[in-house]
């Protein structure tokens, strides 16, 4: 990630350009379309699936699902298209900070789970299969989004290094840390007991 390949002033417009991608509320933009309400003021609050999900909408949870992953992999394929590997990978780091702290909404986002993943599907796209089959096998099993999250984040580490995708750790273990970072109160409820499962409203 740190090689230098790309010049200073590149770096900072593609990290400035996956920020802006990144910061695109479209669980919010999706809810206020289909008349589902202000997601701050449902269920968790947050702008992310998981929330939009509460109101009953699958398909708008699908949209935002599909439409957040794509904003972490167009920003990071459109940075290696133009400026190469070293531009992609800030862009796509700068896309995840931007969808979890935009500064469209006090810099107050969502968990960055489907940016995630989409960001491993565009990046090393072997290892974005291997998260997402283990978000999927943790999240049925625990019936907890979280969950699922906390369990594929920790475990993308070994499958970059099983699957050999080493040029990608560092952004590998930054995103894993961010991911953590972003559960924290996830991870308290989980541990008493109080987290609320997949699909439920409240």
């Amino acid at each position: 990630m740190f090689a230098s390949d790309t010049t200073t002033d590149a770096l900072i417009l593609w990290v400035v350009i996956g920020y802006g991608l990144g910061s695109i509320p479209f669980g919010m933009v999706f809810a206020r379309v289909m008349g589902l309400g202000n997601l701050r003021e449902i269920g968790s609050g947050n702008i992310g699936a998981t929330n939009v999900l509460r109101t009953g909408n699958k398909l708008a949870a699908a949209l935002t699902v599909l439409f957040d992953g794509a904003k972490g992999a167009v920003a990071l394929l459109l940075a290696r298209h133009f400026a190469g590997e070293q531009a992609a990978q800030f862009a796509a780091l700068a896309a995840f900070l931007g969808h979890c702290f935009p500064i469209w909404l006090g810099f107050r986002g969502g968990k960055g789970v489907a940016t995630f993943l989409g960001i491993w599907l565009a990046l090393a796209w072997p290892v974005g299969i291997a998260c997402c089959l283990t978000w999927l096998a943790a999240a049925v099993v625990s019936r907890m989004s979280s969950v699922g999250a906390l369990v594929a984040a920790a475990s993308s580490t070994l499958w970059v290094i099983f699957l050999g995708f080493g040029n990608t750790l560092v952004l590998g273990i930054i995103l894993t840390l961010l991911i953590y970072l972003r559960h924290l109160e996830n991870i308290a409820r989980i541990k008493s007991g109080t987290e609320p499962r997949i699909g439920s409203k409240s």
